[in-house]
């Protein structure tokens, strides 16, 4: 039988693949940038909530965003790597496969306050609970109502395609980057109609949008880390305040402060 619940540092220091239970959660605090260790993959599969800072999720091909109020879902097998904001308070929900009806692929879901507070009770109670216990009838309210929670649409496609990859390395270093389609074909030594044609098919998006959808996650980590609004816009190369809160608002349907307002 496994030990008992831990405190840890980290989610990687805890194994929930020793653990039948159909639910287990975990609640880690972190006072410095964490980056998650390379890919890898559970049985269980893991939902990742954000209570405070952001989260970045890389599966698939795609770096799932995980704003406030919000948890990523990964089925089981699906090799992944997380990476969470300064003094982020995350929430790790380990799900036994077949325990509830989740979405077969991973997803950006909107956690309601319910929720969240099931997570949060559940991460403070013994991991090894008994089928019969009220940690177990409990669990079992969680896995009913988590399935519910709407999907959004908080992730950027990432090809792993060496110039698709070049170009989302570097502009994730400098998110202020404004070169040009016609630019970035020249840097990768191909031809802009290529280049187009190639970001279009591996990420189903123009390049223009898909570097519009970079900005906007990027935007969502800073101001998750209480960054103003006018040094987000700055960071991701708007040299207009009001045109970044017109991108945002246009993406989420709300301005920063609205929308950061709404998950409290």
């Amino acid at each position: 039988m496994p030990n008992n619940r831990k405190l840890v540092s980290s989610p990687e220091e805890f194994d929930a693949d020793a653990f039948s239970q159909a639910a287990l959660a975990l609640h880690v605090s972190s006072t410095g940038e964490y980056d998650g260790m390379s890919p890898h993959a559970h049985r269980k599969g893991q939902l990742i909530l954000s209570l405070h800072g952001a989260v970045s999720c890389e599966v698939q091909d795609a770096l799932w965003m995980v704003p406030p109020g919000h948890a990523v879902w990964v089925p089981g097998e699906i090799p992944h790597s997380c990476r969470v904001t300064k003094n982020a308070d995350t929430c790790f929900l380990f799900i036994e496969p077949g325990a509830a009806a989740m979405p077969e692929n991973c997803c950006t879901l909107a956690v309601t306050s319910l929720v969240r507070e099931l997570i949060l009770f559940l991460a403070e109670q013994e991991h090894a609970y008994s089928p019969d216990s009220k940690t177990a009838r409990l669990a079992a309210v969680l896995l009913e109502y988590i399935p519910d929670a709407p999907v959004e649409a908080l992730h950027l496609p990432v090809s792993r395609h060496p110039k698709i990859r070049q170009m989302a390395d570097a502009l994730f270093k400098n998110p202020g980057d404004r070169r040009t389609l016609q630019q970035w074909a020249i840097r990768l030594a191909i031809s802009e109609r290529s280049l187009a044609r190639l970001v279009k098919n591996a990420t189903g998006m123009s390049f223009g949008r898909w570097r519009q959808q970079l900005h906007l996650m990027i935007a969502l980590s800073h101001l998750a880390e209480g960054k103003s609004v006018q040094s987000v816009a700055g960071i991701v190369g708007y040299d207009s305040v009001s045109a970044f809160i017109t991108m945002f608002r246009k993406a989420l349907g709300k301005s920063p402060t609205q929308y950061f307002s709404s998950l409290d």
